[in-house]
């Protein structure tokens, strides 16, 4: 019965998946949105579409591959076979989980590859957006997995080490390790992860850099660097970011951002992310992540020992490292679920954030006219169906947010 429950589930949200992405692409229109006319020509419009389109099919086929992969799998009785091929060493349980869960990690790890090369080198390439070279691509993949690897040991290590040593009553401290090596993370990552990705480099003097320190000094806003990343060596869309916490605080400028925003537009997009923090949306998405990590760490309290969920994945053998897997599945609709209402907060703290923006600045227009922008150079699409948003979408559509910055009336001429 439970077997046939999460199958049905996890079957019924790839179907709805599937539906979204199917609705969305009839979603498209033929006719540019009121907010862009003048900014997209019907070619460009068309080509936005067409990138829709690539995208939506390369996800359909996507999901489906992950999907079958884990209903083979377990149809096969892959959990129990590879379990008991482990056994077989006769290595401690310790070291037994710790390579099972590996071994699952790193297939997961393989089937994406293969998604990913296409969707580098094919879709992104064929859309003239992809600058990445074969040995980036190797180079950035094997750096993902040795920082990934050695953050799943390190996690795994803790937990099963505890597990095995006290059993499932330690789910607490398990819990409170967790969430201090995901706070440790936060402060090393702007620091000593990215740089092995990106160059960064402190933004140089002139317009720019006077216009983000005079804002961020009246917004009081403490900010440790301000840097220009190389994104244009792996892709010509743009971004910005923040990272760190308290006086780590880092602002990222992607220099493909600099090179096609005028500074009232680059000043807008870095006050909205100001305003992530000034609204504490930062700490309230931090906050969640912890509190979802410890409803995780409860359920699993039930799950991991429990001899029906064994038997459902045809396993005979009970052990932790087995029901951490099995738990990773079993979790899944509940994960999706939590998804699309966190989704349509984030939601909500975009607008917010626009709105800070608008208001901190004095005009509304150049966060408008930078979405606008953003959107054009990357292809968006401008249409989205409200299913495939509410399923999916952290941020709201750019046509939805431009009509909320525009309604807020806030110009420099009336300031």
């Amino acid at each position: 019965m439970i077997a046939g429950l999460i199958i049905c589930v996890l079957i019924g949200y790839y179907l709805l998946d599937t539906v979204a992405l199917f609705l969305n692409l009839r979603y498209l229109k033929e006719e540019v949105p009121p907010e862009f006319a003048g900014i997209y020509d019907s070619s460009d419009y068309r080509r936005s579409q067409q990138y829709t389109r690539a995208k939506a099919y390369l996800e359909i086929v996507s999901s489906t591959i992950m999907l079958v992969a884990l209903l083979l799998f377990w149809g096969l009785n892959g959990f129990e076979r590879l379990d008991l091929w482990l056994r077989g060493f006769g290595w401690h349980p310790f070291w037994t989980g710790m390579v099972y869960i590996g071994i699952l990690a790193a297939a997961r790890e393989l089937l994406e590859l293969s998604l990913e090369l296409y969707r580098t080198f094919v879709v992104e390439a064929r859309f003239g957006f992809n600058r990445t070279s074969w040995q980036t691509f190797a180079v950035d993949h094997l750096k993902n997995w040795s920082i990934g690897g050695a953050i799943m040991f390190g996690f795994l290590a803790i937990v099963l080490g505890l597990l095995q040593a006290f059993g499932i009553q330690v789910w607490p401290v398990a819990w409170l390790v967790t969430a201090a090596i995901s706070i440790l993370l936060t402060y090393l990552a702007p620091t000593i992860i990215l740089p092995l990705f990106f160059k960064f480099q402190p933004l140089p003097p002139g317009e720019l850099r006077d216009a983000v320190t005079s804002y961020c000094r009246d917004q009081n806003f403490s900010l440790r660097d301000l840097m220009v990343i190389d994104g244009s060596r792996r892709s010509s869309k743009a971004n910005a970011f923040f990272t760190g916490f308290g006086q780590n605080k880092r602002v990222a400028l992607y220099d493909t951002l600099i090179n096609n925003h005028p500074v009232p537009e680059l000043l807008a997009v870095l006050a909205h992310e100001v305003g992530h923090f000034k609204k504490k949306h930062v700490l309230q998405q931090f906050i969640l992540a912890q509190l979802s990590l410890f409803l995780a760490f409860w359920l699993a309290s039930f799950c991991l020992t429990w001899p029906i969920l064994f038997a459902t994945f045809g396993v005979t053998h009970t052990s932790y490292y087995v029901g951490l897997a099995l738990f990773s599945v079993l979790i899944q609709p509940l994960g999706i679920l939590f998804g699309i209402l966190t989704y349509a907060w984030s939601r909500q703290h975009e607008y917010e954030a626009d709105r800070f923006a608008a208001e901190t600045t004095g005009d509304s227009s150049p966060l408008a006219e930078a979405l606008i922008r953003l959107s054009k150079d990357t292809l968006h699409n401008l249409t989205p169906h409200p299913l495939l948003v509410g399923l999916r979408f952290t941020h709201p559509p750019v046509p939805d947010r431009v009509r909320a910055l525009r309604a807020l009336h806030i110009t420099a001429n009336h300031r």
